[in-house]
């Protein structure tokens, strides 16, 4: 026992034994007993001089009723009876929680374990939907905890090295030497930044990487304007577009759910719909036009595209000032904020950092772009909008904490909405501008022509801007490079499709291009090439919709050597005419897989030289149509194999 406690307990035991026989030290104790105390008197009366004289002594609770049951206790029990037993209890790391709650805080830790860490309320929703499956669905509303004792019992139960959350910061900036930018009216602050997403997802090629995201937050409302995903590379011409996207309602997708109408928002919507009548079919998020945007100084926002943008738009550019990130503190705040509030309940989270980050984040991305930006649309509209924003306040109500649409709600009543009527034409405007001639061929941009029968009176001719040297002025879109825009000497831009875009039905960027450019062989001939690389392009777009892939990987390849140094020294034969060299083990693998070198029967990943649980007599596998193939192709000069059976057979 604490010492304290075995004091309390031996002071209670010398006063009931003062009041029982008269004496502190008990019956047989040498001394007169205190007139209050006497034996003579009724029991009662000694208790009630006993209650009195511990309160004298700065004892409190302590009344008679108190003193009868410490009696009563101390007859059962004796000393051990006088003991605060609160405090014998054995310790427990997870107090009085539910021992259902703790078995799923326990699963939802171990589905947790090896992938990326995110935060608290993601782990809390994990165990939801934990004790949802396991108890029923009201279950897992009912038997979860609040916040803070769910927290409480994930530090008590969690492995340090697993706890979600940030780590601590090793170093802290200095305070910046400026106020916080402050927006009284919708539009008249924008931020806009771009940043990597903590997310894999799968590009055209098939290879998993982290997407780019830029988005438009409103100062004044709080609110998303307008958020766009590339896989890499985010250009002018994406930032561009996202100014005119501000401008205009955002359509609701035929599978979003009705609530998301901005019919059902908190706003004043048939006002807003008598002054424009594209809210109809809008989502449920604002329609800002913006008066300044705040950028960093990246390139994409210091570019002659974007500036071009904003002049035509009539939007201000501000740029930050140099190295000092805090100056856009609402919108970085706010890409953290979507880490935790969409990002890691995605497929493919990586986490902040490589400590947070999973063993096999890769493998779990399943997400193409497109998906993810389909995705983020409806979150922004369904999570982000509605949610209570602390940093936002109503004017009259400086208490009450208001979502980013009951802020746009207040403020347009106030400032008034200015719908802004962008059509196609405007879209195309905003797109980057090359000059280039028109020749017999029609327009040549990175070994792609452009051509229609509107060029036939301009070919050769000279365009009326000297200051271009007779160039034409061409707008492109760098994400689908099917078609190109030329301003015509009326002042109208006319399409311009590609001469291959009826074999290409996918859109494309430059990126993609330049990695065909690359792959394929250039044989001299310009047109031979340019077919070349609309048959690859076209190749890549179908293995990217379908989900197949017919050439290697590198992992792939990786395999095929590992495979090949496992096998034993096989005796070579030599090659039949046109058969190639190299031994027959060898061919047989270079020729029934392709280009992949795997070995018949097996998947992708498996290695017998690994000991993967599957061994080559799957070769006898093969059918006897495959057998012909390969002696037909051996007597046309081609594998070099005459009979697969008996190959297999040698084997």
């Amino acid at each position: 026992m604490p010492v304290r406690e075995q004091e309390r307990a031996l002071a209670w035991q010398r006063h009931l034994q003062e009041i029982e026989c008269g004496l502190p030290g008990g019956p047989g104790s040498a001394g007169v007993p205190r007139p209050a105390y006497a034996l003579e008197r009724p029991i009662s009366e000694r208790v009630e001089a006993k209650a009195a004289e511990l309160a004298a002594l700065g004892w409190t609770g302590v009344s008679p009723p108190t003193i009868r049951r410490m009696r009563a206790r101390y007859r059962r029990q004796g000393l051990w009876g006088l003991v605060d037993h609160r405090t014998t209890k054995p310790s427990s790391r997870t107090g009085r929680a539910d021992e259902q709650v703790v078995v799923a805080v326990l699963e939802a830790l171990r589905r947790q374990r090896g992938r990326s860490k995110g935060t608290l309320a993601g782990l809390r929703e994990l165990t939801r939907q934990i004790l949802a499956e396991t108890h029923g669905p009201e279950a897992g509303q009912l038997l979860l905890p609040p916040v803070s004792t769910f927290n409480r019992l994930v530090r008590a139960l969690a492995d340090p090295k697993e706890l979600p959350g940030r780590p601590a910061r090793t170093a802290s900036s200095p305070a910046p030497p400026f106020t916080p930018a402050m927006a009284l009216r919708p539009g008249e602050q924008v931020m806009l930044d771009t940043t990597r997403l903590d997310i894999m997802a799968v590009s055209d090629h098939g290879v998993a990487g982290r997407p780019e995201l830029t988005i438009a937050l409103d100062v004044a409302t709080r609110s998303i304007l307008a958020a766009v995903l590339r896989p890499a590379g985010t250009k002018a011409v994406d930032a561009a577009l996202l100014l005119a996207e501000m401008a205009v309602p955002h359509p609701v997708r035929p599978h979003w759910p009705a609530c998301l109408h901005l019919a059902h928002a908190t706003i004043p919507y048939e006002r807003l719909l008598d002054i424009d009548t594209r809210l109809e079919h809008a989502a449920a998020r604002p329609v800002i036009v913006p008066e300044t945007v705040i950028v960093d100084r990246g390139n994409i926002y210091l570019s002659a595209a974007f500036r071009a943008a904003c002049e035509t738009l009539g939007v201000s550019l501000q740029p930050a000032p140099p190295r000092q990130p805090a100056a856009k503190g609402p919108v970085e705040r706010t890409f953290a904020s979507i880490n935790t509030l969409f990002c890691q309940y995605v497929a493919g989270y990586t986490g902040s950092n490589a400590v947070q980050r999973g063993r096999d984040v890769e493998k779990e991305a399943c997400w193409s772009v497109a998906q993810l930006q389909d995705l983020l649309d409806e979150w922004i509209t369904a999570g982000w909008q509605p949610r209570t924003h602390e940093g936002l306040r109503h004017p009259a109500m400086a208490k009450a904490a208001l979502s980013p649409n009951e802020m746009w709600a207040a403020l347009i009543a106030a400032f008034g909405y200015m719908p802004v009527p962008l059509t196609g034409r405007d879209y195309i405007e905003l797109l980057p501008t090359r000059w280039h001639k028109i020749t017999d061929r029609g327009i040549r941009i990175s070994h792609r022509t452009y051509d229609d029968a509107i060029l036939n009176p301009l070919r050769g001719q000279p365009s009326d801007i000297h200051a271009r040297g007779g160039k034409w002025e061409i707008h492109h879109n760098p994400h689908d490079a099917r078609q190109v825009w030329i301003r015509l000497p009326d002042g109208h831009l006319t399409k311009i499709g590609w001469i291959h875009g009826d074999h290409v039905h996918e859109p494309f960027n430059d990126h993609l291009w330049q990695h065909l450019k690359s792959e394929v062989e250039h044989h001299g001939d310009s047109e031979r090439y340019e077919a070349d690389l609309a048959d690859a392009l076209q190749a890549i777009l179908t293995r990217a919709r379908t989900g197949t892939d017919a050439r290697p990987s590198a992992r792939e390849t990786a395999e095929a050597k590992r495979v090949r140094a496992a096998l034993p020294a096989w005796p070579d034969t030599p090659a039949i005419a046109g058969g190639g060299g190299g031994g027959r083990a060898a061919q047989v693998l270079r020729e029934t897989s392709g280009t992949s070198l795997r070995l018949p029967g097996k998947a992708g990943g498996d290695d017998p030289g690994r000991g993967g649980g599957e061994s080559l007599d799957d070769l006898e596998d093969i059918d006897e149509d495959d057998g012909q193939d390969w002696a037909a192709a051996a007597a046309a000069g081609g594998f070099g194999i005459y009979d697969a059976q008996q190959e297999a057979e040698q084997w």
